[in-house]
């Protein structure tokens, strides 16, 4: 009989993509004008992550769910009061930078370490999940560190969609090119799966699920642990929103072919 999965989420926050961002030179490095100003949302790729796993685990009883977030504690805080209304999970909070400018090596370090230390975490029966790519952290390499200092080997990216066999086996589809699903099976946990869209709609709030989180959320932030994941060693040149290009050039009766074939010339010059 399936005991049920440990599922440990990876997650992080970052800045609502409505709003202007536009990086400078700080201090301590690269960073985005007004950073603490601007308001936070759960990261999206790792949102579908945590919806998939929060189903998960209620269809196989006796799974967990457990999210580890490396982001400024005030800020993970804001968030976490929408986000607990959304599925039930236990958090784990780390107190440091949620920038884009932090190299996913520091950052992995911090979240597997963390993990590790999650109260009678059974490796035999973890599922790490996490986003493919971030809108912060968008290396694409993160979840592959933290699953490696982990030592799990069978990992999936791109993923969309996993499903368990009658026989506890893990049939996952993943991404590959031409608009293709790759089907791999793997036998038994562990596994780590880094989430592309998923297929689920992000759930309703729920406040009594929201209650139920809170009581352990508040616990964990005051807990979190301070983990200065950074860029060590690592220099800038500098940073800067990408330039537009606007050549206009009004022409008439230029048929649709002559218009198409200049585009094409534009693009190759």
């Amino acid at each position: 009989m399936n005991p049920g999965y440990q599922i440990v989420v990876c997650a992080s926050i970052v800045p609502d993509p409505l709003q202007t961002l536009e990086p400078m030179a700080g201090p301590q490095g690269p960073a985005l004008k007004n950073e603490m100003m601007l308001p936070a949302v759960l990261d999206p790729w790792a949102g579908h992550a945590l919806f998939e796993a929060a189903r998960l685990a209620k269809n196989a009883p006796g799974s967990k769910v457990c999210l580890v977030s490396l982001a400024p504690k005030a800020k993970l805080q804001q968030v976490m009061m929408t986000v607990a209304q959304k599925v039930p999970f236990e958090l784990v909070a780390l107190d440091g930078p949620a920038g884009g400018f932090t190299e996913a090596a520091e950052v992995a370090a911090a979240l597997a370490a963390a993990i590790q230390a999650i109260p009678g975490l059974d490796p035999s029966r973890l599922l790490l999940f996490g986003g493919w790519e971030s809108a912060s952290r968008g290396a694409g390499a993160t979840m592959q560190i933290v699953g490696e200092l982990l030592g799990i080997t069978e990992q999936f990216q791109g993923v969309d969609e996993l499903t368990i066999g009658a026989d506890g086996s893990l049939r996952i589809l993943e991404r590959i090119e031409g608009g293709r699903h790759q089907v791999s099976v793997c036998s038994a946990p562990p596994a780590m799966l880094g989430w592309a869209t998923g297929n689920l709609p992000e759930p309703r709030n729920n406040p009594q699920v929201g209650m139920a989180n809170m009581r352990t959320i508040m616990p964990a932030l005051q807990k979190a642990k301070l983990a200065p994941a950074g860029a060590a060693g690592v220099t800038f040149a500098g940073v800067a929103l990408p330039k537009q290009q606007r050549e206009t050039r009004l022409v008439r009766d230029t048929p649709a072919g002559e218009i198409a074939r200049e585009i094409v010339e534009w693009i190759r010059g």
